[in-house]
């Protein structure tokens, strides 16, 4: 069991090591007044290619409400998106990304491309590869764990 607890812990030690390093890269050469925070959410509604709740967003990049909330204002401040009411629940919105809020996800994606191919430079496909399914696993199972 020791055994186990060392190695669990050791990964997660590497894991968050490695998300504060490639974090702290990224947000360096983000475009001027973009944060991670506003790629995320671009990036999402670009490859979902269609209109989102904040609430879907939200637990789709693993945010609070609140902090949707401020991104998707942000964003809405600098024309990346268009927030619309859900004709069909009028509790609610609907947010799609606008013509500049691609402009800005691609340019950002530009950006961070060649900081995303030095972090794996020493990886090649196939040890990139055997990582995803351990990964994909962790991620997944920490989704279906209720918040304490």
């Amino acid at each position: 069991m020791a055994d186990t607890q060392d190695l669990t812990i050791t990964l997660v030690s590497e894991i968050l090591a490695a998300d504060q390093l490639l974090k702290s890269r990224l947000a360096r050469v983000l475009p001027a007044r973009m944060e991670l925070s506003h790629f995320s959410a671009l990036n999402l509604l670009a490859r979902s290619g269609g209109e989102r709740t904040p609430a879907q967003m939200a637990r789709m990049l693993h945010l609070t409400r609140g902090a949707m909330t401020n991104t998707l204002t942000r964003l809405d401040t600098a024309g990346y998106v268009h927030i619309r009411p859900d004709w069909d629940d009028a509790r609610s919105k609907l947010v799609a990304i606008s013509p500049a809020g691609r402009r800005a996800r691609d340019e950002a994606l530009a950006a961070i491309a060649p900081v995303l191919t030095e972090a794996t430079a020493a990886l090649d496909d196939t040890r990139l590869r055997a990582a995803l399914p351990a990964l994909r696993a962790l991620r997944q199972a920490l989704e279906a764990q209720p918040e304490a």
